[in-house]
Formats: C-alpha cells, structure tokens, sequence
C-alpha cells in the first residue's frame, strides 16, 4: 500500500483546541459542519418523506402507480444502501479522497441525484436514488470524522460538539418534510425533489465558502500516486460489486428475490464465520461477540424504527384524518396537511427529549442501567409505538380514518426507543471495540441499519387496508420479544463485556 507519511494537518489540531470562534466557543469548522449535515439531512429526509407516496400515487395524479409490495421493495434497497454504502465511503475518504474532498463530491452527487429526480421520467427517477445513495455513502460517515478532528481526545468540548452536531442533524431532517411533503404532495412530486437538491446545494456553497475553517483537517492520504490510482481501483470494484448485489437481490431474477432474506443473512453470517476464524486475536472475541450480539438486536430495532418512511407514511396518507380547519385550509391552499408532515415529529421529539435523557444518565451515574438493558428497553418502546398503531387500526370506521393524536404517540415512542438505544450502540461498540478495529466494527453497527432498512421493506411490503391490525400486531410482538431475549441474555452478554458496561 506504500509508506504514509504524518498527517500534515496533524499539528494543527492543537491550534484548533486555541480555536473558540465558532458556535458555543467551539472551532469554527464545527459551524461549517454543522450547517453541511443539516442541509444534507434536510435533502435525506426531504426525499425520504415523499418517496413512497410518490411510488403508490396513481399515474393519473402524477405518481409512478407501483402497487404497495413493489413500492416498498424499492423503498427498502433504497434506504439501506444509503447506510450499507458508509463502508466503501469511508475507505475511500482512508485511502484515496481525505475526508474533506469525500465530503464535498459525496455532497455534489446527492444534489445531482434529486435534481435528477426532479424530472419527471422513470430512467432520471432511479438514476438519481443510485446518485444519492453513492453520495450519502461519501457524505455521512466522513462528516462526523471531520467533525471528531477538530478536537483532541483529551478536549473536554468533545463531546458537546457532537451533540451540537447531532442537534444540527435533527434541524434539518424536522424542516424537511415541511416544506418538502408540501411542495410534492399539494403542487408537484417532482418540485419537492428538487426543493431538497436545492437545500443540498446550499450546504455544498457554505461547505466551500467556509473551507479555510477546515484547512487543517481532513487531508488527502500521503500515498505514492500509484498506489492512490490502485486504491481508487479498488474502492471503485468494491462499491460496483455493492451496487450490483443490491441490483440483483432487488430488481434480478425472481427466485433470487424471493429468497432474498435468506440470502442476506447467509452473506452475514459467512463474514462473522470469517471474522472469528481467520481475523480475531483469541482475546479479541469475547468483545466483539457482545458486538455481535448486539448488532443482532440492533437489526431487529432499525426494521420496525424504519417503518416510519413506509407502512406508517402510508398509514398518515390512507388512514389518518388530516383535515384542518377552514382558516388553516386557505392557509395551505389544501383541505389536509400533508401526511409527509409526521415525518417531523421524531425529530421534534429528539430535540426536545435528548437533555432530558442526558440529565437522567448523568443523575443515576454509576447506577444506570447497563447497555443490553438500555437495548432492550429501545425494544420494548419500539415495539409499543408499532403496538399503538395496531390498537389504532382496530378503532378504524366508516370513515376509514383515525385521529392524528395515534402517529404522534408511535413517533413518542419510537424517540425514546431511540434514545435508549441508538446512542447506546454507538458508545458501547467504540468502548467494546479493539483499537486495531474501531473503523470495521463502527461499520457493523451502521450495517445493523442498512439491514434494519432492508427488513423494515420486507415488512412494509405486505401493508394493506385488510391486513393492517395483524401486520402492526406482528410487527409490534417481533421488538417486544425480542427485548424480553435480551434480558434474559444479558448476564451472559455483560461477561463477554468484561468492564465496559
């Protein structure tokens, strides 16, 4: 691979801890990520909002007319390649771009990609989901690196940057549904998509405009330049290799698709086959079992989380009353508010819930309880939000419609599930982690997502008027024992974590 010289920016990492210029007397270069994640963000969820409406609406009212099932199954390739490709991204950003310059052209393709989608042809419709998932595989994982930089280990702001991070994160996926789900579901499908390439756009301008501020950070790897050439290879082969699969498994022969999860799962289990025996140092395996572990829960928790953007954006669209007074209809120019507006609530929650969670850990202190345990109860919420809607569809009448108050409260729960678990995985997996590892096992927990996301479209598949009690009642049972598995596991789980708890 060639000799790799010192970081030239390493030094300059000290000059940033000097550095208290920017928001909350944080680095500069932390206002300038924060404002490239938000409007990414905004474009991820924008989209995200719509994509499935836009699928099912009928020809006639300017959607593509795809049946549930078909719908969905594009919806799920779609949304776990996103996070699927964070590994290729990152390897990419190690050993041929920086992460800087991955930042900056993954952030080009995603605008490409819903421009893309802004025309109205089937051919420029998935040409630009292949765009944005290559670009968000760039974008998203390399963002947060940066932002890790601009920090030394020991800089007590560490941690708060995340979170500002995090709430610049959380800004934007909450707007985006407003005004993009307004845009595509009351005017045009297409000018929605377009409005999100257009925010995208915005944070590439400031992203280059404040580029100085990260000056320092986030260099290309000092490789010979053939070796650079041969890295980008095989970056390039492995990322096609990623994309074909997902092809095949999603739009290939029609046995291969009906055996698809089957299919998945074998890929899993024969990469931690390999793991554990031909990579693991002998005292490497008990902690990255309890990642695994772990990971299989996790899994479990992203497939009914991610129903969000498609049985339950369904469930808003063909089942929840949205009417809106007379005075709030001329407003909006729409007898409804548009049903990609519940999109915002999980956010608005995390927003206002977050300190809240953050007080409660800080309170108990050494009392808390352990990880598997904050899993496990992230399963129970999970599974009681999917409960709420199951309970929903059996008050369904005449009418067909439910109150909106029954949404709000899955998204309530589904925040505090997520609470409990996600920040949860994340710090467990780096403190689990052998150091040699942090970089392939924080890719496990980001494939927990994408096969979370491939999953919860198997699941959105059979949404149907007829079938939605039983399929939320299922969908609700899967996280609830799942969660009462993990406790009975757990004892076993924290001796394969030794100290971390």
């Amino acid at each position: 691979m060639g000799t790799q010289v010192a970081n030239p920016g390493s030094a300059a990492v000290l000059d940033s801890e000097k550095d208290t210029t920017g928001i909350g007397g944080h680095p500069r270069g932390l206002t300038t990520l924060f404002f490239t994640e938000m409007w990414e963000r905004f474009s991820y969820y924008g989209m995200r909002a719509l994509l499935i409406l836009y699928m099912t609406t009928a020809i006639a009212n300017g959607g593509m007319g795809l049946d549930n099932k078909r719908a969905a199954s594009i919806y799920a390739a779609y949304v776990g390649s996103v996070y699927l490709m964070s590994i290729p991204g990152g390897w990419f950003a190690d050993n041929v771009l920086g992460t800087r310059m991955a930042v900056l052209v993954g952030g080009v393709l995603i605008a490409c990609g819903h421009f893309s989608m802004a025309l109205p042809t089937t051919v420029s419709f998935f040409a630009g989901l292949i765009l944005i998932v290559l670009g968000t595989g760039l974008l998203k994982p390399n963002v947060s690196a940066i932002v890790g930089s601009l920090y030394s280990p020991n800089d007590p702001r560490r941690d708060a940057g995340f979170s500002i991070f995090y709430m610049g994160i959380n800004l934007g996926a909450g707007l985006a549904p407003l005004i993009c789900s307004y845009l595509g579901e009351n005017i045009s499908w297409h000018m929605g998509f377009g409005m999100a390439g257009i925010f995208m756009a915005l944070g590439i301008v400031q992203f280059v405009a404040h580029g100085e501020r990260l000056s320092h950070v986030g260099h290309p790897p000092a490789f010979p330049p053939e070796t650079l050439r041969r890295n980008a290879l095989i970056g390039s082969v492995f990322t096609a290799l990623i994309v074909l699969t997902v092809i095949l498994l999603y739009f290939g022969p029609q046995t291969i698709q009906d055996y698809r999860p089957a299919i998945m799962i074998g890929g899993v289990a024969l990469g931690l086959i390999w793991l554990f025996t031909s990579y693991l140092k002998p005292e490497e395996k008990k902690p990255v079992s309890a990642i695994v572990v772990l990971f299989c829960f996790s899994v479990v928790f992203w497939a009914v989380f991610e129903q969000a953007g498609s049985s339950f954006n369904l469930f808003a669209r063909d089942f929840t009353d949205r009417s809106v007074p007379q005075s709030i209809a001329n407003f909006i120019r729409a007898p409804e508010f548009p049903a990609g507006w519940y999109q915002s609530v999980n956010s608005f929650f995390l927003i206002s819930l977050a300190p809240v969670f953050s007080w409660i850990w800080l309170r108990l202190g050494t009392r808390q309880p352990s990880s598997p345990i904050k899993f496990a109860l992230g399963l129970f919420f999970v599974g009681a939000g999917a409960l709420v809607l199951a309970l929903a569809s059996s008050f369904i009448g005449i009418s067909g419609k439910v109150g909106p108050y029954w949404l709000i409260g899955v998204y309530l729960c589904h925040t505090i599930g997520e609470l409990l678990l996600s920040p949860v995985g994340l710090s467990t997996t780096t403190k689990l982690a052998p150091s040699r590892l942090t970089g392939l096992m924080m890719g496990v927990w980001f494939l927990s997502i994408s096969f979370g996301n491939f999953f919860a479209g198997e699941v959105a598949g059979n949404f149907s008027r007829d079938a939605l009690l039983g399929l939320f009642a299922k969908v609700a049972a899967g996280p609830v024992i799942a969660a009462v598995i993990l406790v009975l596991l757990t004892p076993s789980i924290r001796k394969l974590m030794g100290k971390v708890n």
